[in-house]
């Protein structure tokens, strides 16, 4: 199980992308990291999510 915000989901072969999407994420407003470290947002789709890893999905917020 892979640990995303915290939280462990039990997802295999899905890439990073697919799951932001799936779960109504906006791509354009994430920050992402796996493990440690921040991933590019054009390289969300070729990342397929491992068994042991630990992902933060933080979304930007507008406003004033």
């Amino acid at each position: 199980m892979a640990t995303i915000n915290g939280q462990q989901v039990d997802i295999k072969n899905t890439s990073l992308l697919d799951y932001i999407v799936s779960n109504g994420f906006d791509a354009d407003r994430l920050a992402v990291e796996v493990n440690g470290d921040i991933v590019k947002r054009g390289t969300y789709g070729d990342y397929i999510i491992n068994e042991y890893d630990k992902i933060e999905i933080v979304c930007f917020v507008g406003g004033g």
